[in-house]
């Protein structure tokens, strides 16, 4: 069994909680925790989910930093502190996009000796903050890693180990570009049909008309909007691509409807079946 880590964690949220009381749960390592709200950090301090407050003096013993941010904050608080984040020593931030986190902190990395490599979680909830987090939110979930091409394998192998320790159930590499052409398709998207469906006149009348079908079209549409508006801003030109697209898609149901077209209408309806079949052989 290889030596405990010190890691750190930066952000207490809902992912960054998690990280830390999946890091306590499931592992040895030693835990460092930051957040802006002292209360959180108390909090998580008092539960055991961080075994100490990260400071200046307890980067620089880090072996790994997870900074589980916005996009924006991550790379402000990586290019601050880059001074004492220790040579060799591993980053993998936590955001929903990777082209600009990557564009700003793979640079920083190479210049200062540490290693950076994105991440993104493939887990979460409705809901957000520290009060929701669980040592069990990452349980047999996909964990997303964007190493860079200079970034060596012993390197890459620690990050993944890392990360099935702590609950994954597998580890899947991309870059960041692909990464997130992808996340708008597979995550962003979602909310924002969400988000737009809600707002149908008719929801305003939907009680005991409901059931799954509206329960799972519903859930993400409670959302963190400052945290979501800054994700979609920054993968705004793949998301928009992906919602023009959508709304071309709905535009063609709304169609034969509106002529009452039922073999046409049919077809599609076959078609989104076996499209549904097939990405399910792919799982």
């Amino acid at each position: 069994m290889s030596a405990p880590l010190r890691i750190g964690v930066v952000g207490l949220g809902l992912i960054g909680g998690s990280a830390a009381k999946a890091l306590k749960a499931h592992t040895g390592h030693m835990v460092y925790g930051a957040d802006l709200n002292e209360e959180v950090l108390g909090a998580a301090l008092r539960e055991g989910a961080v075994d100490g407050a990260l400071t200046q003096e307890t980067l620089q013993a880090c072996d790994v930093v997870l900074p589980a941010l916005y996009p924006g904050a991550t790379v402000s608080w990586a290019e601050e502190m880059s001074p004492y984040i220790a040579k060799g020593a591993l980053l993998v931030d936590l955001c929903g996009v990777k082209r600009t986190v990557d564009h700003r902190l793979g640079p920083l990395a190479e210049q200062t000796g540490f290693y950076y490599i994105g991440g993104h979680p493939m887990a979460g909830t409705e809901h957000s903050g520290y009060a929701f987090s669980s040592p069990d939110l990452f349980a047999g979930a996909s964990m997303i890693l964007t190493p860079g091409p200079s970034i060596p394998p012993k390197v890459l192998q620690r990050a993944q180990q890392l990360f099935l320790e702590i609950g994954f159930g597998g580890v899947t590499l991309s870059t960041p570009e692909h990464h997130d052409h992808i996340i708008a398709y597979t995550s962003q998207l979602a909310h924002v049909l969400s988000s737009a469906y809600v707002k149908s006149p008719s929801a305003e009348a939907y009680r005991g008309f409901t059931a799954g079908s509206f329960r799972d079209m519903t859930r993400v549409a409670w959302l963190n909007e400052t945290m979501w508006t800054e994700l979609f801003l920054e993968n705004s030109d793949y998301l928009a691509q992906e919602v023009e697209g959508l709304s071309c898609r709905l535009a063609e149901y709304a169609a034969v409807l509106r002529e009452k077209n039922g073999e046409a209408l049919q077809r599609m309806l076959r078609e989104g079946r076996e499209r549904k079949e097939m990405l399910e052989g792919w799982v």
